[in-house]
Parts: C-alpha cells; structure tokens; sequence
C-alpha cells in the first residue's frame, strides 16, 4: 500500500533531496567520508553553506542590505531571539494561533508587548481584521501561517513600522516581497527541509540598537559576518538539516521558483478545499478567505460526528497518514506543504468520496 504523507512537520521532503541525503550519508562530496561525520571547516562544507545562502537570495530575491542565517534551536528559540535582538521598549504582536501567542509571552521578558488584534475569540479559526498598527513600537510582529488553526495571510502587509514574520510554515509556498520585511524567520521542517535548522532573514540595519548588552550565541552579529565562509559557523552548525536544505531548494529552482510553487499549491488547496465544501459530510473549520493553502483543516460536518473515528480508520487503510488534527483542536488537518504532490490530495480526495458514498 502506498503511503501519502500530511503529516505538519517534520513533514513531506523532495524525494531527490531524500536520495541526495543518502547518498551524502555513505560519501559526502567525494571525500570517502559521510555528511554526518564530515568537519564543517572542509571546503566541500563552506561551498555547501555559501551555496545554500545563495538559494536563499536568488528565490526570494533577498537584497544584499540583509543577512541570511541557519540556526539551531527551531522557531521557537527566535521567539525570545527576536526581542533581544530588536526590541528596545515596546513590540506589537498579531495574536492569530498558539504560536504567534507564544512569540508573544516570550518577548514580554524585554520590554512592553501589545496585542494589537487576537482570532483567540472564535478559535483562532480567522485573521483578524481592520486592526491599526501602533507607531510607537520597535516591531509588528506576525505569524504568517497558522499550521494548527489553517489560516493564513496571503499577502505582505504594509507596515509603518519594522514588520517581522514567522514563516516557518509557508516559507517559499509563494513569492515574497522580502523588502517589505525587517526579518524574516522560521523552522525548516515545513518547506525548506527537515528539524534541525531555522533560517534567519534580518535587515543589516536593525542589528545592534537596542542598548542592551546581548548574550553571544543570541546575538545575530555573532553569526553574520563579512567573511563569507564564518557565516552561520559561529559553532559547529546543524550540518546535515542544512544539507537536507540546500538539496530542497535545489528542487524548488528546479521545479520554476516560487512563481511556480505558488500555482502548484493553489491547485492542491483548491482540489481539497473544494472537496470539503461539496462532501456532506465534513466541514471547513477556516474561515473561507483566511484559508491555509499549507495547512487544511476540517471537521465532520453537523450531524456526523459520531463518524470521526470510523473515517480516521478508513483513511488510515487507504494509506493516508498524518491527517489528525491537532490535539488542541481535534478533526482533521491535511498539511500540503511544497513537496506534497498533487497524487496525494486526489488521493485523500478519493478517499473522502468513497466515504461518502459508504454513508449516503
């Protein structure tokens, strides 16, 4: 049986960056000696490092007034790193799920935090609307898409202030005006590969003024330097989620860029979301123009409820794996991230047809 993979993270890979992973495992770079025992200061790994930044700025088109990092400690490590490096005073924050709330306990440690607007009333299950952003903070702060909930914003806001974003879930899903961003940052394990590694994207600019003294690991100075082959290499950096990274954004190059990704996923979104509204027997939990194309939430439609289990089953037989929602929130959730192919969700489209037709 073949397995079709939902699963929010860690999640779907490029089955080519799977292969090349392997590969580099058994021989990395032709040295006789495997990716997960090379040291980082050879110079097959600095072209690897230099190579993947580069990635970075040529799909996103990331100017060179911004320093591109890869971290450890995953997103939410940058919810404290983010107010030490940025905050002086004060920070509003877009309240849309658990993790943008998240960001938000944490930056109380460095100063004053306000909630400009919260979806926390009905369930985080809309972006909130109509909310003005403060003038006299240091940084807005959002969550661009919220894997629990399934809502997502799906343009780049203008901001009168320093805008910062956690992308870690729908991070090169589609193109991104990266200018209209101070930073930019998130874990890899949605789109840009497995757990391990968070990519950082900070204006140059912004680095340094908050007055404070900051410890060094935490410090994003410590980890951009003018040198190239220092960066990201403060330490020994994650070196195979890195691999994994770079041979993931070798795919999306290949497969047209971000342009061409945002297409794709639309199709995805569209087939399953379209399903959802027509199958009598389940129900969008998202309202329906705040809508995730990474994450697709859904519950058993009224009167069905008590279906809940007998589909998991179902659905489980017919290889489908990772659709639980989350446990905060129950139902279903199909994550559709990048490499999730379009055999997957008519799969799980299939799957949902035959359901019904077993409960007409």
């Amino acid at each position: 049986m073949k397995a079709y993979n939902f699963n929010a993270g860690p999640c779907v890979l490029p089955k080519q960056a799977i292969e090349s992973a392997i590969e580099a495992i058994r021989d990395f770079d032709n040295t006789g000696i495997g990716i997960l025992e090379i040291s980082h200061r050879t110079p097959g790994w600095e072209r690897i490092m230099a190579e993947t930044e580069q990635l970075w700025r040529e799909l996103l088109n990331i100017p060179d007034d911004y320093a591109v990092m890869f971290l450890g400690g995953g997103a939410s490590t940058q919810f404290f790193e983010v107010p030490a490096n940025l905050m002086k005073t004060k920070a509003a924050y877009l309240q849309t799920g658990v993790w943008a709330k998240k960001a938000a306990k944490e930056a109380k440690f460095y100063g004053e935090v306000e909630i400009v607007a919260s979806s926390e009333d009905k369930t985080y299950s809309y972006i909130p609307k109509g909310y003005t952003i403060p003038t006299d903070v240091d940084y807005f702060h959002i969550t661009t898409n919220n894997t629990i909930y399934g809502t997502e914003i799906h343009e780049d806001i203008d901001s009168p202030v320093t805008l910062v974003a956690d992308m870690s879930s729908d991070i090169m899903s589609r193109p991104v005006d990266v200018t209209k961003y101070g930073m930019i940052y998130g874990g890899a394990q949605k789109n840009v590969g497995p757990a391990g590694v968070t990519f950082v994207i900070v204006r140059k600019d912004l680095l340094g003024n908050t007055g404070r003294p900051i410890q060094t690991m935490v410090d994003y100075r410590t980890h951009y330097t003018e040198e190239a082959k220092n960066r990201s290499m403060f330490n020994t950096p994650p070196v195979f989620p890195i691999f994994v990274m770079h041979e993931t954004l070798k795919w999306v190059k290949e497969q047209g860029g971000l342009e061409a990704m945002y297409k794709i996923n639309k199709e995805k979104a569209e087939l399953l979301y379209n399903e959802i509204d027509r199958n009598p027997l389940f129900v969008g939990t998202a309202a329906k123009e705040d809508r995730s194309l990474m994450n697709v939430c859904f519950v058993m439609a009224p009167g069905h409820e008590a279906l809940q289990d007998e589909f998991f089953k179902f659905a489980k037989e017919r290889g489908m794996v990772g659709i639980k929602g989350h446990r905060s929130v129950g139902g279903f959730r199909a994550s559709i991230y990048n490499a999730c192919p379009k055999e997957a969700v008519e799969a799980l489209v299939a799957c949902m047809q035959e359901f019904e037709k077993l409960h007409k």
